[in-house]
């Protein structure tokens, strides 16, 4: 036992390492991918602290190699998710009860074990089981996820000061409990820190949760959560359960210990997560907390005044655009440039996009991998067809496609005449971006075109070097994105720097990566002590005159 009132360690951003030609992490990173895809791990479930085979697998598939399997894979039965579940509960009352700083330093040190000697094992992991370049996967997979364990740390620390004032002779104070019952994360395939934090920051808060990974990434959420076990995770606090949302979501989402869901998806998906909930309100023990960040239609608006700027205007498309092969929650999808500006733009920017290039990640000269499954290619096909199909709309890069190998999507660039096509509002999550060349005499209405034609409010940047035009974008854009950039891409956010997290049906807009979204993990209480309570039941008006 220690006597003294502990303090975490300040959190500071993990650097990103380069990976440039000759350096060591370049080499160690080689070696862990040819490590890594020589083997084939058969993942099993995770239930209280008990590894479990079920006996029906799946493959996962390299998506740029999708004939190479990378991993075997346990699902879990509606059976195990009840287990799971009882197995979380079970422990409970005892991780609850373990004081915040010896959770936190679980937490602390899978964030240091990781930037030490299990980095270069989880970016190989990423790359070959989710196409990441070697800098997506760093920025992702090591830094934003290491970031996510030590500043939650610090977030959660300065959360639990948060005490009311006290009166003479009375203490008052708050009792930061977590939910009453588990927590359920569904993770997304594309960003394998955001499993990390789905699970840990309720767990730091004192919950239990059970962890559904997505089908498609698998493999990198192992490697992770075996560092946080490596770490000293008790058993049972966060139960590893791979498998169909329907089998885990049908058991978990309707169970009356729910106490939360945390989740990132498909906004079609979180849709029907609330209904569930909806309809089983009657059977809970509390109302279940809903955290989600889910779709985006995210925009780059170019303003007049940025002709001086057209070459950074034209790198934030593609980098915005097409890094990760426009699978991030983030990347631009879409872009309003002022008929004043295009010709000049046009030129910069169809160059740069044909440039682009593609292919195994393994090959640290491609900029971009394939889309992450045979659904998402074929989706994404269904889209080029549209565009090339629509008399409103021209294909002025790329449009091509490849499944011979991978699922290869080229980088494309679709110009419209009409701001609210479907190019223009709904979601591909594919390196498709659909750009509007606005008059210049309409930019008003054009904004308001930007802030409506979607039913998303995630990310949005905005290229002006007006100062009065960053204001009056910024403001007619207000509710548009819940991530706002000025001149820079919409994509990119950092722990402690950027919150992240959008409102409309973008999400429930808690901002992962800052307090917010940790104060969804608590159930206050306050308590009031008096130290001296009054004795008799008469006040002093009672008094006779």
């Amino acid at each position: 036992m220690i006597s003294g009132q502990q303090q975490v360690p300040p959190p500071s951003n993990e650097p990103v390492l380069s990976y440039a030609p000759g350096s060591p992490e370049r080499a160690e990173l080689k070696a862990a991918l040819k490590t890594a895809a020589g083997q084939r791990p058969e993942i099993p479930l995770v239930i209280g602290g008990q590894e479990v085979r079920s006996g029906k697998l799946h493959d996962v598939r390299s998506p740029h190699r999708h004939q190479h399997v990378l991993a075997q894979v346990h699902e879990a039965s509606p059976a195990h998710v009840g287990q799971a579940i009882e197995s979380a509960m079970k422990v409970k009352p005892q991780w609850a009860a373990m004081p915040f700083h010896e959770r936190a330093a679980i937490f602390l040190r899978a964030a240091e074990l990781v930037a030490t000697r299990r980095r270069a094992q989880i970016n190989a992991a990423t790359m070959l089981g989710q196409s990441k370049t070697a800098h997506q996967s760093e920025i992702d997979a090591a830094c934003e996820a290491i970031d996510f364990l030590r500043f939650n740390v610090r977030f959660a620390e300065q959360l639990l000061a948060q005490q009311p004032i006290s009166s003479p002779g009375v203490w008052n104070s708050t009792d930061y409990r977590p939910l009453d019952g588990f927590v359920l994360a569904i993770a997304p395939f594309n960003f394998t820190a955001i499993g990390v934090n789905l699970c840990t920051a309720p767990a730091l808060m004192g919950n239990v949760v059970v962890l559904k990974p997505a089908q498609t990434a698998v493999l990198s959420a192992w490697a992770w959560y075996q560092a946080l076990r490596d770490c000293g995770l008790p058993d049972g606090v966060i139960n590893f359960v791979p498998g169909p949302g329907s089998a885990i979501g049908g058991v978990a989402i309707p169970h009356r210990d729910l106490g939360g869901v945390h989740f990132t998806g498909g906004t079609g998906t979180f849709n029907g997560i609330w209904k569930t909930v909806a309809e089983n309100l009657g059977t809970y023990r509390q109302y279940p907390r809903l955290v989600g960040e889910t779709g985006g239609k995210d925009f780059i608006f170019v303003h007049p005044s940025a002709e001086g700027d057209l070459d950074a205007v034209a790198v934030a498309i593609a980098r915005g655009g097409f890094e990760y092969q426009g699978q991030k929650c983030s990347a631009c999808s879409r872009v309003y440039v002022p008929q004043s500006l295009w010709p000049k733009l046009e030129q910069r920017l169809v160059p740069m996009i044909e440039g682009l290039t593609m292919g195994d990640v393994a090959d640290f000269r491609n900029f971009m991998g394939a889309v992450i499954d045979e659904k998402s290619f074929a989706n994404t096909e269904r889209y080029l067809a549209l565009a090339k199909s629509s008399p409103d709309c021209a294909v002025l890069a790329g449009g091509q496609t490849d499944r011979r190998e991978g699922w290869f999507v080229r980088p494309t660039l679709v110009k419209t005449t009409n701001p609210t096509h479907r190019l223009m509002v709904e979601e591909i999550f594919a390196p498709v971006v659909t750009l509007y060349v606005y008059p210049d005499a309409k930019l008003e209405e054009t904004v308001a075109s930007c802030d409506q034609a979607s039913p998303y409010a995630l990310t949005g940047a905005i290229f002006a070097r007006d100062r009065a035009a960053v204001a009056m974008l910024s403001q007619g854009l207000r509710h548009a994105a819940g991530n706002f950039y000025v001149n820079d891409k919409p994509t990119g956010a950092v722990v402690g720097q950027q919150p992240f997290g959008g409102s409309r049906m973008s999400g429930t807009n808690d901002k992962a990566g800052s307090m917010l979204n940790l104060v969804r993990w608590v159930s206050p209480r306050t308590v009031k002590e008096t130290f001296v309570p009054p004795t008799q039941v008469g006040y002093p008006f009672l008094g006779a005159e």
